[in-house]
């Protein structure tokens, strides 16, 4: 319980002296916005980095050289709220991350998404749901990453296990031609939601596989992307998790 209490406090003061640096953020905006992008990207990832350390966790990063130095969309499989701060604070680019439409509710919390370019998924409205597609397509236009989990919510199923991909959540590498780049994790969920409200220290497993550009697959495997994307990732996590056996 100890780390809960020091993830939670630690969290709250983040959040409470964000309140001058929102304007803060504000003047530098008005004056370069590039440097307010790079500015938010980095305080977002300094405070998530300060979490991950509250909570003990080994990170094994294979892989991470095959990201192409360009915007890409990132797809990944989801099983813990902590799978967003050990991706994003590895992130050397701007890269906004598709979230439920709920979290745009979050005082002061969904104010630092939308300036580090966070999309907020109506999951229940398919128009808005397009909007929010067509957003994400802007941003990769603009150089801005977009990362997003195609598994549409929380895996709370078996540890090696995925959700049916949705091929609607690639439509914004087809319509740009960027390249998809799968994000594999290993053992997140047992840092907090395993043992709930307990966090744990564990060593957890991120892959970065190797970009899939869709305009290079055949027209039958274009056709059924999210199952193409999905069985990646599916082999990625069943080959890591033997690293993970060898330790218990």
């Amino acid at each position: 319980m100890i780390r809960f209490i020091c993830v939670a406090t630690f969290l709250i003061l983040f959040l409470i002296l964000s309140i001058p640096v929102f304007g803060i953020e504000w003047i530098i905006g008005k004056f370069s916005p590039e440097k307010r992008d790079y500015s938010s990207l980095r305080i977002v990832q300094w405070g998530f980095k300060r979490i991950l350390a509250i909570t003990g966790v080994e990170i094994t990063v294979i892989g991470e050289e095959r990201v192409p130095d360009e915007p890409v969309l990132f797809i990944g499989n989801h099983r813990s709220f902590f799978d967003i701060l050990i991706t994003y604070s590895r992130c050397k680019r701007l890269t906004g991350y598709v979230a439920k439409k709920e979290m745009e509710k979050i005082p002061l919390l969904s104010t630092w998404m939308r300036y580090v370019y966070c999309l907020f998924l109506d999951r229940e409205n398919i128009r808005e749901g397009l909007k929010t597609i067509l957003q994400g397509i802007e941003y990769l236009k603009k150089g801005i990453s977009i990362c997003i989990f195609p598994e549409g919510t929380r895996n709370k199923g078996e540890e090696l296990t995925l959700l049916p991909f949705k091929d609607g959540a690639l439509k914004m590498a087809e319509k740009t031609g960027c390249a998809i780049v799968p994000m594999s994790l290993n053992n997140t969920a047992e840092i907090f939601e395993n043992h709930f409200p307990r966090i744990t220290k564990t060593h957890v497993v991120l892959e970065y596989g190797e970009p899939i550009y869709p305009g290079k697959l055949d027209k039958e495997t274009r056709k059924h992307l999210g199952r193409y994307c999905q069985q990646v990732i599916d082999e990625t996590i069943h080959k890591n998790a033997e690293i993970l056996k060898k330790e218990a």
